[in-house]
């Protein structure tokens, strides 16, 4: 039996992943003295490293397969199997943004005017990239953390990350441009990903994942129609695939089940009322597999 060596990203993406690894399926226990959490699958054995680190590792084949953000592997340049994305944070389903910032009262307004200034960043090779996209020449240092309080004394600029802006806000801070996005991506070793025992569970880890985040903003509508009422429901379910329909033991009524973006409901059920739909439910989903 071929044991997957899987990274789980140790920091502000630990528990939004297990909790997911949870809803999938999985079971994992995390240990405050240890980096080799338990997960209830004997095929499977995890460990957690910090996501910047995590491509770094997935290459070099210590690990089959792991957890990272895009950013990291683009600023490691690391050679692995980007298998699929996972879009997913630590408060919600924003897309992460490395942004560059300056403080409120600065004049610096774009890019260019940072000819020849300092700029503090933990992703030192994509803010090198991005300036010699743009054509500026600047200091680039790494920042060993807090890098929102450099500015204005130990940088005139900053290139964090960001999921709401808040924290750049409290530190009176003013974003100018977007660096890169990214979002979390789940990438496998290359030699891991041609054995095909290895492949087939990471394909099944994949699949379920997605299963998993594409139901958090779904949820399922069970109602009872009346058979001449049914075209005109079916036409406000902007369904996932077309609602399942159901005879009930009263011949004029049919149970019509569907799923919908939970964020409509709100607007769909009123009108469904109106259509003449009755006894609406809405229930939570663990997984949608498309």
């Amino acid at each position: 039996m071929a044991v997957l060596q899987l990274g789980i990203p140790k920091g502000s993406l630990q528990k939004s992943t297990i909790d997911i690894f949870a809803k999938a399926g999985y079971k994992i226990t995390v240990s405050s003295r240890s980096y080799y959490p338990v997960i209830d699958d004997d095929e499977i054995e995890c460990m957690l490293i910090r996501a910047q680190e995590m491509a770094r590792y997935v290459e070099e084949g210590i690990l089959d397969a792991g957890l990272t953000g895009l950013d990291w592997i683009r600023e490691t340049e690391a050679d692995v199997k980007e298998v699929t994305e996972l879009i997913y944070g630590k408060v919600g389903k924003n897309t992460l943004k490395w942004v560059l910032a300056v403080p409120e009262n600065s004049d610096i307004l774009t890019v260019k005017e940072l000819e020849g200034k300092r700029i503090a960043t933990e992703v030192v090779g994509l803010t090198k990239k991005y300036l010699a996209e743009n054509g500026v020449n600047a200091i680039v240092e790494f920042s060993w953390g807090a890098t929102e309080v450099k500015p204005p004394k130990l940088a005139d600029a900053i290139v964090e990350i960001t999921e709401t802006g808040s924290s750049l806000r409290a530190n009176h801070l003013r974003i100018i441009d977007v660096v890169c996005k990214s979002n979390t991506w789940l990438i496998a070793n290359k030699d891991s990903w041609k054995d095909n025992c290895k492949r087939q569970k990471i394909e099944r880890l994949s699949m379920l994942l997605k299963s998993v985040l594409t139901a958090e903003c779904r949820v399922g509508l069970m109602m009872n129609v009346r058979q001449q009422d049914v075209d005109e429901v079916i036409k406000i379910l902007p369904a996932l695939n077309k609602p399942t329909i159901s005879p009930l033991i009263n011949s004029d009524w049919i149970a019509l089940n569907t799923v919908v973006e939970e964020k409509i409901v709100r607007q769909i059920i009123p009108e469904l009322l109106e259509k003449g739909a009755e006894g609406i439910i809405e229930y939570a989903l663990n997984k949608v597999v498309e």
